[in-house]
């Protein structure tokens, strides 16, 4: 599969290594065209990163505990199709977790999860054992796979284990109605400590500390350890501030015709790392060369991110682009 730049729209190099994505396969429920029906769609935040990074072309790992019965036969032919090995997954015992989509008038996402004993929240250390096998130069998480018992706590020693000789990046992924406040800022912040790269959403931010800017929280989180903070900001954009330049810098957002907002911040993230990969900065080898990303390759790192975010908007569910169709989009537009 080609790899494309998402600024440019011309085929580039690439970095070298494998980045593995841990955490949640499971079921969207999203609003069919027929009032009152849904379609099942596989997803899950790390899923869809996943599957956006392969679509860039860039060598993935998925680590998941993938449910039972037909909903999990669903995530792994969706992962199938998508080129991405169930070698390092989970067969679980267990059933697949369901998000059920609302999008409200402006086509924005709420959802409404049914996670209860299910699949994704049940890793051990032995599951975990292999994980970081082989050229293993990133690994990703978030979302609730990082903060739901009882395998939160495994995988938050597997980002200990990896942050040695891999890129930690993070996105919280916030799920209020899933988690206790105080609980779920205590977790973040740990792995925000441990992380390289962090995206989150200013709606994260909101909620995890209410009156305060994204402004302040950027700046805030690059002081104790990221390499790179990006904040979301919907219409509005990204900002991001970096560990030597700690001065927010802001990616004004892109006009589209919206559909609907469901793997959004996916998308965002997965424009962030495929574009940290061809730029050969992941690694821990690579961390100090990271850390000194400068104004301009960061500002066109992000203008990357938000175009696969914004043509992921642009059609139903986190279906994020192809190479290929982000190519076509840059030719159609002139850039």
């Amino acid at each position: 599969m080609a790899e494309v730049s998402a600024e440019s729209g011309e085929a580039v190099g690439r970095g070298e290594g494998v980045i593995a994505v841990a955490g949640e396969a499971l079921v969207d429920l999203v609003p069919a065209d027929v009032a009152g029906q849904f379609v099942a769609m596989p997803g899950g935040s790390p899923t869809n990163v996943a599957v956006g990074l392969v679509r860039l072309g860039a060598p993935v790992r998925m680590l998941a505990r993938i449910g039972a019965g037909a909903m999990g036969d669903r995530v792994r032919d969706h992962l199938r199709r998508n080129e991405i090995s169930l070698d390092h997954t989970v067969e679980a015992a267990e059933p697949t977790s369901l998000a059920i989509v609302d999008l409200d008038s402006d086509g924005v996402a709420q959802y409404d999860f049914r996670i209860d004993g299910t699949a994704d929240w049940q890793w051990t250390d032995a599951e975990l054992a292999d994980a970081l096998e082989g050229d293993v130069v990133a690994l990703h998480t978030g979302s609730l796979a990082i903060t739901q018992q009882p395998g939160a706590d495994a995988l938050f020693r597997l980002l200990e284990r990896a942050r040695p000789t891999a890129t930690i990046s993070y996105d919280p992924n916030m799920r209020p109605q899933l988690m206790i406040h105080e609980q779920a800022r205590e977790r973040c912040e740990a792995v925000v400590r441990l992380a390289d790269v962090v995206k989150v959403s200013s709606e994260d931010l909101e909620w995890l500390y209410p009156g305060r800017s994204p402004q302040d929280v950027v700046v805030d989180w690059a002081s104790w350890g990221p390499a790179l903070v990006a904040v979301t900001l919907g219409g509005d954009g990204a900002l991001a501030a970096t560990a030597e330049g700690r001065t927010p810098i802001h990616r004004p957002g892109m006009p589209i015709e919206l559909v609907d907002t469901v793997g959004a911040g996916d998308a965002f993230s997965t424009g962030l790392l495929a574009g940290l990969h061809r730029r050969d900065l992941l690694g821990a080898n690579r961390r100090k060369a990271l850390r000194a990303i400068d104004e301009s390759d960061l500002d066109q790192l992000l203008g990357e991110a938000a175009l696969i975010a914004a043509l992921t908007c642009a059609r139903r569910g986190a279906n994020p682009p192809t190479a290929a169709e982000v190519e076509e989009y840059r030719r159609k537009v002139g850039r």
